[in-house]
């Protein structure tokens, strides 16, 4: 397989959640027709929880599709009736959640009704693709691949491309070329190790703000006015950004990275703090659950107090000190000053 000669005329995403949503979202906007999947549902219409995710897509913001209309890209199904469908699909992504059992008991399911050039790939954030890849027959794994979209897949470039020991090497050039030509993607070819790249580094960078945010006893909304823009980050700074990615999803891949990691230098950095873990035992699950670090409250925007665990309104800035440091415009002396503060 060239890099040239990859088709894909239709595709399916398995796993209506957040991140199968928006992905089979952007391939509508690609003009891919596509196949959205998750279980039959346990009442009333079997396709329910799919059609629901459907409609949820025209009320997301940042906005999931260029134009309404691309939903027509979008077709319905779940595992029980419409897994025929899949014999018509050229690539499949799986989007289910970060529980390996859960992925195998998947696949196989799924690989009786695969044709014999279809391309399967996992959104895994950072399970083993290798260990994901033994649940196929050997036939097709060098047609399956790791392509790990980040979150609101329609804004972020990033694409991680990561190839399993059995993967074919053309068919990977060929998905990276087609994941930039027709996805207008920056892909990023990882090795397959723990949480690959971009997680690797941005978890240990959250997790070690999270550690200094109770050393300091600082408020989250003081830490995240100091780590978004005015540091060249993401206006969604630390904590926005964990709402953004899910607090259960951050605690999960936390608690993965610190079975994976056995002899990392800052693993003690890679546990779940009291007031995360709290949060996630009350459904504060992030935006996906209407609020987490930050919730609305009207007009307003409230932030939780790490000590009471209530909120509070939010819009604590940075102490005087460090904002005369901001103001320096020689990024080299702002960041020296900073770190001498």
């Amino acid at each position: 397989m060239s890099s040239q000669s990859l088709m894909i005329r239709r595709a399916a995403v398995l796993g209506s959640g957040v991140m199968g949503a928006q992905i089979a979202a952007h391939l509508a906007n690609a003009d891919v027709p596509v196949v959205l999947f998750d279980l039959a549902a346990r009442e009333g219409d079997p396709s329910g929880i799919v059609r629901k995710a459907v409609e949820g897509l025209k009320r997301m913001q940042p906005a999931p599709l260029v134009t309404r209309d691309r939903l027509a890209n979008i077709d319905v199904g779940n595992y029980d009736q419409h897994l025929d469908q899949l014999r018509d699909c050229d690539l499949v992504i799986e989007a289910i959640s970060e529980k390996i059992e859960w992925k195998v008991d998947l696949y196989q399911k799924i690989t009786p009704y695969l044709n014999d050039t279809a391309i399967v790939a996992s959104n895994t954030s950072g399970i083993s693709i290798n260990q994901l890849s033994e649940a196929f027959p050997a036939a097709l794994r060098s047609r399956f691949c790791g392509v790990h979209f980040f979150n609101p897949p329609r804004y972020m470039q990033l694409v991680e491309l990561i190839p399993a020991a059995t993967t074919d090497a053309a068919m990977v050039d060929a998905l990276e070329a087609w994941l930039v030509t027709r996805m207008g993607k920056g892909v990023v070819r990882a090795k397959d190790t723990p949480s690959f790249v971009a997680n690797r580094v941005g978890l240990f960078s959250i997790l070690a703000v999270m550690y200094h945010t109770e050393q300091f006893k600082l408020g989250f909304d003081e830490v995240d006015a100091l780590t978004g823009p005015r540091i060249g980050r993401p206006k969604s700074a630390t904590y926005r950004t964990a709402d953004v990615i899910g607090l259960d999803t951050l605690a999960h891949v936390t608690e993965s990275q610190q079975q994976t990691l056995p002899s990392d230098p800052w693993r003690d950095h890679f546990k779940v703090p009291g007031w995360l873990a709290a949060l996630i035992g009350k459904g504060a699950l992030g935006q996906k659950a209407g609020g987490g670090v930050f919730r609305k409250a009207g007009r307003d925007i409230h932030v939780l107090d790490m000590t009471s665990l209530e909120y509070r309104a939010s819009g604590a800035g940075v102490a005087p000190e460090v904002e005369q440091i901001l103001r320096n415009r020689n990024a080299a002396e702002r960041f020296s000053a900073l770190r001498a503060s």
